[in-house]
């Protein structure tokens, strides 16, 4: 399977990368930093530079790579909880118009399977964009499940 996995030098992401790769999935791995791209290809995945708000290069990314997935991983999260609401609007842009570009990326290529990291606590000032999040999924078909303690996944398959 050729999976396109945006968020894959986050703390989830990159472990998937090597779980994708092992398993005998092509992954094409995205990130916004040039810096990380040595990261994505140490475990075999293709790298791909991009930002998840330039929605014009983002359907470009996907749609050259023509995955069978679209895996979002993306968060904005810092390491230390105090800062949990200094990021809080970086991270709710991500889960609402990044999630949003996403979509379209995986439709414009013509992607039948949309899986999306959601979240499983609520922080400060984050109601709004993950029920905003779940709620652009499910519109397009998916399924919300619980798939682990600290977060919830999100499986979204496209009708056709």
């Amino acid at each position: 399977m050729r999976v396109f996995l945006a968020g894959s030098t986050g703390v989830i992401g990159i472990r998937l990368l090597a779980l994708l790769h092992d398993a005998g999935h092509e992954v094409a791995g995205m990130t916004r930093s040039p810096d990380k791209a040595p990261a994505i290809a140490a475990p075999g995945a293709v790298p791909v530079v991009c930002d998840v708000f330039d929605e014009g290069a983002l359907v470009e990314a996907v749609v050259e790579f023509s995955p069978d997935l679209v895996m979002h991983q993306l968060t904005d999260l810092p390491d230390r909880l105090d800062q949990i609401p200094d990021y809080a609007p970086r991270n709710n842009r991500i889960r609402t118009e990044g999630t949003q570009n996403l979509l379209a990326a995986a439709r414009a290529a013509g992607t039948n399977h949309f899986l999306a990291q959601s979240i499983a606590w609520t922080p400060p000032g984050a109601a709004g964009a993950i029920a905003d999040h779940e709620r652009l999924v499910l519109d397009a078909g998916g399924v919300v499940r619980p798939t682990m303690r600290s977060f919830s996944q999100v499986e979204m398959r496209f009708r056709a």
